[in-house]
This record gives C-alpha cells, sequence and structure tokens, in this order.
C-alpha cells in the first residue's frame, strides 16, 4: 500500500519526528512513517545513499539531508532554526530507532531546550526484536555500542555482570572475538544469544552457554545485537558490598532500622542480606 500523503499535510503537526526504520527487512515499515515521511518537508538521515533505497520503495520524494555524528553539531543551529520556523522535518538512522545509539541525541535535547514539539513514531527495533526471541528476563539492560579500549570493556562488563536481568549490547562482529574471554571471565553460568543480519536473508542466532563460547573460526559480517540472560536460578549470591553500597547504607544507618535497610539494599541488588545485615550492625556499634 503507498500512501497518498499531500493531501495529508495540514492534519500533520510541526515540529520534529524521530522515525523508526526497518533493521533490515524493508517491509518492516509502519503506514504511518511512510506518510509522516512522506509530508516532511526535509528528512535528516544518518546516510543518504541507504535511505534512498527505502525511499525509493515508497515512492518517498521529501528534500534529504545528511545528519550524521560527524556534521550534527555543525548543522544544529540551521535545523533548530527550520524547525521554529514552522517546518516538518524527520529524523532516521540508517536501521532502527534514531537516537538509540544513533545521531539524534543533540538535536533532541536542543528542540526541548528550544520547546520545539518532538513526535516518535516507533517501528522497529533490534532490542526489543531479539529480546522477544531470547527466552531470557523480560526486565533487561540495555548497554549500547561498546567503547574501543578493550581495558575498558572489560571493567564495564564486570559492572555488568553483577545485575541480575538481561544484558544487551550492539558489538562489530570484527570485535566479538576479542571479547569473548571477557565475557567467559565474567558471566560464567549465563546463556548468550548473538543475534546477526535480524529480519534479513541470512538472519541467524547463535544461542549457547557462556561457558562453552568459542572463538568464531569464520569472520562475522555486519553489526551484532547479543544479550546474556539473568543470573541461573540456583546461583548464590556472593557478591560483596560495593563502595557505592556502603555510603548508601551509612547514609541511612540513622534513619532507618538495620531490617529496612538490609531489605531495601538487598531488593535493588544480589547481595546476601546477610552481608548487608553484619555490616549494618557494625556500624551501629561503632555509633
Amino acid at each position: 500500500m503507498i500512501v497518498n500523503s499531500k493531501s495529508l499535510n495540514k492534519e500533520i503537526k510541526k515540529g520534529l519526528y524521530l522515525v523508526a526504520t526497518p533493521i533490515g527487512n524493508l517491509g518492516d515499515i509502519t503506514f504511518r512513517a511512510v506518510e509522516i515521511l512522506k509530508n516532511s518537508d526535509y528528512i535528516l538521515c544518518e546516510d543518504t545513499r541507504v535511505s534512498k533505497i527505502l525511499f525509493e520503495k515508497y515512492e518517498i520524494k521529501s528534500k534529504l539531508i545528511p545528519y550524521h555524528k560527524f556534521n550534527e553539531r555543525k548543522s544544529l543551529s540551521k535545523i533548530t532554526e527550520l524547525l521554529k520556523s514552522g517546518a516538518i522535518i524527520s529524523l532516521v538512522s540508517d536501521a532502527g530507532t534514531p537516537g538509540v545509539s544513533d545521531p539524534g541525541s543533540i538535536l533532541l535535547r536542543e528542540c526541548v531546550k528550544n520547546e520545539i514539539q518532538v513526535i516518535p513514531i516507533p517501528g522497529p527495533s533490534a532490542v526489543s526484536t531479539a529480546i522477544s526471541i531470547s527466552g531470557f528476563s523480560e526486565k533487561f539492560f540495555f548497554y549500547g555500542f561498546f567503547p574501543e579500549k578493550l581495558k575498558i570493556i572489560n571493567s564495564d562488563l564486570s559492572l555488568l555482570s553483577r545485575m541480575n536481568c538481561s544484558i544487551v549490547f550492539f558489538i562489530s562482529a570484527k570485535k566479538i572475538n576479542k571479547i569473548i574471554k571477557f565475557l567467559k571471565e565474567n558471566f560464567s553460568g549465563r546463556k548468550i544469544i548473538i543475534c546477526r543480519e535480524i529480519t534479513k536473508l541470512y538472519e541467524e542466532f547463535i544461542r549457547s552457554d557462556i561457558d562453552q563460547l568459542e572463538v568464531f573460526n569464520t569472520q562475522l559480517k555486519g553489526e551484532l545485537t547479543v544479550i546474556i540472560s539473568e543470573f541461573p536460578e540456583n546461583k548464590k549470591m556472593s557478591q560483596k558490598l560495593s563502595e557505592s553500597d556502603k555510603r548508601n547504607i551509612n547514609k541511612m544507618i540513622n534513619k532507618l532500622s538495620v531490617k529496612e535497610i538490609t531489605n531495601l539494599i538487598s531488593s535493588n541488588s544480589e547481595i546476601s542480606k546477610k552481608e548487608i545485615y553484619n555490616y549494618c550492625l557494625m556500624l551501629k556499634n561503632e555509633n
């Protein structure tokens, strides 16, 4: 179905539209997204060459403006002025929802600052798609892309390993082999699913226990969506109190009972109640 859009222009609000586009299969776009894109005065594209493939399929002929991480600050003033003048502008990334590990957050904050209306047009998301077929906990933490330095990656994985929920992150296929040893060190006993080419012809979901995960002999391609499962049910809670936990307890020790503090801290972490309780008693005795 091709939406005849220009006649609908008067019904569309002025402002910035964050439009989700397909993450692979071009059929995964909503009627509303096509309508908004056709009615836009301008469309900001992460890569106009990529976007044109989608736009030609759906006969979208709005004016395209390159908008990516290398020019988003430089373009900010011009785009803001266009929005203030009443233009309808859509922002798209190469795939998925703009502003989520893609350009857009800087422009969004500027619109909020200038009281320019921002309207989300929901649609495809690699994160929710991967979570839906993972079989892991529906409670999840989304990290995004990892930094370049392996030392920082390992440090962040160590922190993430304390969270009893699904952990979702994006990573280049070229980098996955470099972090497998860190995954095994930090997430032993948990499961993993590596999603590649989601919704495309060669879509693949690689499932494994992290302890059995091996380096890939064949170089994978593209960007991967990776999910690590929550703690296994029989995992014993053995984490130690962090310095942050201790600071929070010190702030509460004279305001709440030991039992209240123990319940509060344990409800937000996987630290044993006994360890929290004993630390509280130690502080009480010192006082």
